[in-house]
């Protein structure tokens, strides 16, 4: 970000020491834990319900709660973290992180659980901006500054994927709480190293945060969601449509406030540009897509086709090792084609990846399942790498500290929306299919008839289908307004204006 001072003496850190090296691996630690908490609970849940026996609604919190927290808070604790210190305001979230993680492993109750991930969200929400502008202060070198920063977003983007398989190993040898008390000795390493090996750095010449922008964002962000939840589960209705207009009109005053203060939390002003917006709303549109695939085939692989979570897991490697390995190529990739080409290109694959899911059934399709998936992570992993890099290089370098905040928050919350409106989705076609129970796991649990098991994860995967199809041709529409949006504008991103 701009204006940072160091506040102390610190060791220098020059663009190839061990200690920037040391300070780049500390940092990461948050990055993995911050994105995998994201989706390791996919392949969880179904053993989760069995011990808390949470409604469809509660099952849709667990899973959501998180990501709306983060969305919602990244660009205020942003700002924090210039007032009171990026290395201040890491640890102090990854504290807040780790005790969340310890109440989440050993929630007793649906409501419990549902608390704790929420205040993971608050912790989590601290992690993503310090850790990405803390590594200007390690690597003053650009070039190995941009090396750095390809690195932190792969395993950001790589993160999410990974997830499932690792939640998958863990319940295969542990119960449910244990995806969560793997935090536990990564956040201990970052509260030990991170004093001795990450500079202290804050922004100068700020005014006190606008809290009244903070509670309308978030004031905007839950009623919001929560009216779509309700709508998908209970149908439109009076208490649906009043929560609705609460959320839209807070969102409303939240905008028009950012439009009159001289420091915005939400700087409007970059939307015009058009590179930044087709890098946000990739960002947004692509997590949306890829939250849904990962859940509903964690669901699917195992509910469906009656796999266990380790055999699920396994299943979901192809598609983690290519959104890691092509978030590492995608930066390479802009650099030889231009980053018009390489959005539309990736959105496109992920677009492809998804439609392949049409060929998965109930008796059969794994086939198609695990090249649909790999050649969606393909996709996705050019298209997240680029987002963070475009979004800070189309815009002054006085405005990239507001540009990573806000790509940073386009991913969380382009997560928890796929999980809200393409998940809510996929449950109401469930549901029309037959009288069920409100989830297929509710629904192979209590219910004794083969006949309608059957049924059951028929309309299960008739819900996944439509789901899947619908993202898709999210991002068929915004690989198209990449093209046309930026077709005046396109050249190679750069990685230096962080």
């Amino acid at each position: 970000m701009t204006q940072v001072e160091a506040v102390r003496p610190k060791e220098p850190t020059g663009s190839g020491t061990r200690h920037a090296r040391l300070g780049l691996a500390v940092l990461l630690l948050p990055v993995l834990l911050v994105s995998m908490d994201i989706s390791v609970l996919f392949l969880a849940m179904p053993t989760l319900t069995l011990d808390l026996d949470p409604s469809a609604a509660q099952q849709l919190w667990i899973l959501d709660i998180y990501g709306f927290l983060i969305a919602g808070l990244l660009i205020t604790m942003g700002n924090l973290g210039d007032r009171v210190g990026r290395r201040n305001i890491l640890l102090a979230g990854a504290t807040v992180f780790g005790i969340a993680s310890v109440l989440a492993a050993f929630a007793p109750s649906a409501g419990v659980l549902i608390v704790a991930r929420a205040l993971m969200g608050v912790g989590g929400a601290t992690l993503l901006p310090s850790s990405l502008s803390l590594i200007s202060g390690l690597f003053p070198d650009a070039r190995e500054r941009a090396a750095a920063i390809g690195v932190w977003t792969a395993f950001f983007a790589g993160g999410s994927a990974v997830g499932p398989i690792i939640g998958g190993l863990l319940l295969h040898h542990f119960w449910w709480g244990a995806v969560f008390l793997i935090n536990i000795p990564v956040l201990l390493i970052l509260l030990a190293f991170g004093p001795f090996l990450l500079p202290e750095q804050r922004q100068g010449a700020l005014g006190p945060l606008d809290l009244p922008s903070v509670a309308l964002s978030i004031g905007g962000i839950l009623p919001l969601v929560y009216a779509i939840k309700h709508a998908a589960a209970e149908g439109v209705d009076v208490e649906g449509a009043v929560i609705l207009v609460i959320g839209v009109v807070l969102l409303t005053l939240f905008v028009r406030r950012q439009r009159h203060l001289a420091e915005p939390l939400l700087d409007l002003r970059l939307f015009r540009r058009a590179q930044f917006s087709v890098a946000i709303g990739s960002s947004l549109v692509g997590m949306m897509s890829l939250a849904a695939l990962s859940y509903l085939t964690s669901v699917y692989l195992q509910s469906v086709t009656g796999r266990d979570p380790l055999q699920a897991a396994l299943l979901g490697i192809p598609m983690a090792a290519a959104v890691f390995v092509f978030s590492m190529s995608g930066a390479r990739v802009a650099h030889r084609v231009g980053t018009r080409a390489t959005f539309a290109a990736a959105l496109l694959a992920s677009a492809l990846g998804n439609l392949m899911l049409l060929g998965v059934g109930v008796d059969g399709g794994i086939a198609w399942y695990l090249v649909g998936s790999t050649i969606a992570g393909v996709g996705y992993g050019l298209a997240f790498t680029l987002v963070s890099d475009v979004a800070v290089s189309s815009v002054p370098p006085e405005r990239a500290g507001s540009a990573v905040g806000i790509s940073e928050t386009s991913f969380e919350l382009g997560n928890a929306l796929g999980l809200a409106l393409l998940g809510s989705l996929a449950a109401l076609v469930f549901r029309s299919g037959g009288d069920y129970s409100p989830t297929l796991g509710e629904t192979i649990q209590h219910s004794g008839d083969p006949a309608v098991i059957e049924s059951a994860r028929e309309s299960f995967v008739s819900g996944m289908h439509v789901a899947t199809t619908v993202g898709a041709l999210l991002l068929v529409a915004m690989a198209a307004v990449a093209l046309v949006a930026t077709g005046k504008h396109d050249r190679p991103a750069t990685a230096s204006a962080h």
